[in-house]
């Protein structure tokens, strides 16, 4: 099971489920709490201003989930389709999985930017060690 590069992206993808539904069951409440008619999110960000710190970062870090994971999510197909998906590929995608449900667990609690910022640094490193690995086979 832990064998498989793709495992870990199983994982990331039920992880930003999670967050998603965090995030709505902060949400919802919240918006109701500040009497806000749902109509008022046909744009987004237009009532953010209305909803707690706490509510907004787990929304913000859902859409975080949708961003640079999305590097993650190819290169993890491209060590699968390439075949360079060993030990080394497989621990560094498990590596950025871990740092990503830490980040979000940074958000969505305490919010504190320079621990979430190490967390996004130290990902940012692996993803980078990882294509860094895939160019390497490529020689």
């Amino acid at each position: 099971m832990f064998a498989s590069i793709l495992t870990p992206v199983l994982v990331l993808i039920s992880w930003t489920l999670v967050v998603w539904i965090w995030m709505y069951a902060t949400r919802l409440p919240a918006m109701q709490a500040a009497k806000i008619d749902p109509q008022e999110a046909a744009h987004p960000g237009s009532y953010a201003d209305r909803l707690p710190s706490n509510v907004r970062a787990v929304a913000d870090n859902y859409n975080h989930l949708h961003e640079q994971p999305t590097i993650f999510y190819a290169l993890c197909f491209y060590s699968q389709l390439a075949g360079s998906h060993d030990a080394v590929a497989i621990g560094l995608a498990w590596a950025y999985v871990a740092l990503r449900v830490a980040h979000s667990l940074v958000q969505g609690t305490i919010n504190l930017v320079v621990a979430r910022f190490a967390l996004f640094a130290l990902g940012s490193l692996t993803l980078i060690a990882l294509a860094v690995k895939n160019l390497i086979a490529l020689v």
